[in-house]
């Protein structure tokens, strides 16, 4: 998913519309999870990049989604950008000490 998510609506308030935006990423990242995963991989991981705008977004962690989204809310943006990238990833394997 790389999507600008545009903040202003003209019968939504501002705080249904970022609920909305929060949602959407959810749904995509369960979406996403339940997909098939290629050989040897244990998990899919997520590469995520977020800010105003696509030019200047910075690398996030998935976790992360949900409070960059409040914090763009709390600056009163008109848009944001994130990217949402699933990836197949192994887990590490824990030495024996």
């Amino acid at each position: 998913m790389k999507k600008n998510f545009v903040l202003s609506h003209p019968k939504m308030s501002y705080q249904r519309i970022i609920e909305t935006a929060k949602n959407e990423v959810k749904q995509y990242i369960k979406k996403e999870r339940t997909k098939a995963l290629p050989e040897g991989a244990d998990f899919w991981g997520f590469n995520c990049k977020f800010g105003q705008v696509a030019d200047k977004a910075h690398s996030i962690h998935e976790g992360d989604i949900n409070a960059n989204i409040s914090a763009a809310q709390k600056q009163h943006w008109k848009s944001f950008y994130l990217e949402v990238v699933p990836t197949p990833k192994t887990r590490a394997k824990r030495s024996a000490d």
